[in-house]
This record gives C-alpha cells, sequence and structure tokens, in this order.
C-alpha cells in the first residue's frame, strides 16, 4: 500500500540516468524497510508505514523508509525531488510519531529490475525485512533472500498515487488555501497537504503538461 508499491518502487527508463545520491561510505546496519515512491505522501503510505513501525517496534528492529526513483526528472509521475519527499515523511513522522526514530533515505533507479536490490541495499542495508504490499517488490526480496513481511492494501481505488497526483494537478490552479488543504486531506496527511501548499510545491504541477494518466 505504498504508492507505489501500487506504482512500482523503482522505475525503467528508456534513457541512462546519472546514480545520484551516491551510497554512503558505510552500508547501513540491517533494518525493517518500507519502500516506496512517495509521490506524494499519502494516507496510504500512513498506513503501511504506521504499521511497519508498530511491527519493528515489537521485534527490536530499526526502522528504514527508502524513498525509490530518487534521480527520476521532473515529469508528471515524478514531481517531487527526493528531498522534498523525505519533507513530507519527515513532517508526518514528527507529527504521528514525534518518539520514534527513522531512517529515511534515497535510492536512485538504475534500469535494472533484477539486479536493483543488491544495489539498494548498498543504500538501505543488506538483508533485513522488508515491509510491503507490492507482490513484485516482495518477490524481488524474497529471491534476494530478505524477509518479507507483506501487509494487506487498504482502500486502493483511493489511495493510488497516479489519482492523488491527478487531483493535486486540478487543485494546482486554485488560489485558495483552506479549500485546497479541504479536499487534499481525503487522500494525504494534513500535515503533508499544508507542506505541499506552503512551500508552493504544489503549484508546480500546472506547468506540467498534460492530463495525468494511471500507470502499473
Amino acid at each position: 500500500m505504498t504508492e507505489d508499491e501500487w506504482e512500482n518502487p523503482f522505475s525503467v527508463a528508456e534513457e541512462p540516468l546519472l546514480i545520484e545520491p551516491e551510497p554512503p561510505e558505510q552500508t547501513p546496519a540491517p533494518a525493517l524497510v518500507v519502500l516506496g515512491r512517495f509521490q506524494p505522501f499519502h494516507l496510504g503510505h500512513a498506513k503501511l508505514v504506521g504499521a511497519a513501525l508498530d511491527y519493528s517496534n515489537e521485534i527490536g528492529l530499526p526502522s528504514r523508509i527508502v524513498i525509490g526513483s530518487a534521480n527520476q526528472p521532473e515529469s508528471l509521475d515524478n514531481p517531487w525531488t527526493w528531498e522534498e519527499r523525505k519533507q513530507m515523511i519527515c513532517c508526518w513522522l514528527a507529527t504521528n510519531h514525534p518518539n520514534v526514530e527513522v531512517d529515511v533515505v534515497a535510492v536512485p533507479d538504475i534500469n535494472d529490475p533484477p539486479n536493483w536490490v543488491a544495489h539498494a541495499e548498498k543504500y538501505h542495508g543488506r538483508a533485513g525485512i522488508l515491509f510491503t504490499s507490492d507482490e513484485q517488490t516482495a518477490d524481488l526480496y524474497r529471491n534476494s533472500d530478505w524477509e518479507v513481511v507483506e501487509s494487506p492494501l487498504q482502500v486502493r481505488e483511493s489511495w493510488e498515487g497516479w489519482r492523488i497526483r491527478s487531483t493535486l494537478k486540478m487543485l494546482s490552479t486554485v488560489s485558495e488555501r483552506e479549500a485546497s488543504i479541504s479536499v487534499m486531506v481525503e487522500t494525504i496527511p494534513e500535515e503533508v497537504a499544508e507542506l505541499l501548499w506552503d512551500e508552493i510545491w504544489l503549484k508546480r504541477l500546472a506547468f506540467l503538461g498534460r492530463p495525468f494518466e494511471a500507470v502499473g
């Protein structure tokens, strides 16, 4: 139930991509990993991450949220940079889980799904536990000797990332803050909706061209 765990968290693009950011010098210790594109961080993500944090607390393993597609160029499917998505996640964590320590890291795409897990491990650590709602992601990690915990999808039709971005695109030309936020909070946590408006990240969608289409 992350977005994109309904929309794949690792994209396949036609053009070569720069590997940005670079991996840390030291590979992080194993953790409970939640992976998604978070374009944007929405209520489906909040449910999944909340369940993952509860599970990691039960088993005593650190939590790590992993932002995929960190190096994708700006587009209708990838409107926000990984730094902006990290800020969305962190503002939600600060409000809803202020006393929980969570790492948030970004992983660039390499256009090679079979080798993606080995690539991602340089950023999020080697075999820990993957907490996911996406079957394809679960299979890739199991094939790389990860333990996988699958969480059932909830409200899939409303919390698909492309649908949410389509609504946000329509709101991007609205000039009233409260009216826009009242619509956004139907699918996005309030603190994230406020961030999208206050940082003027919502307005960007008005200039990205064609209407949104479903992907994945």
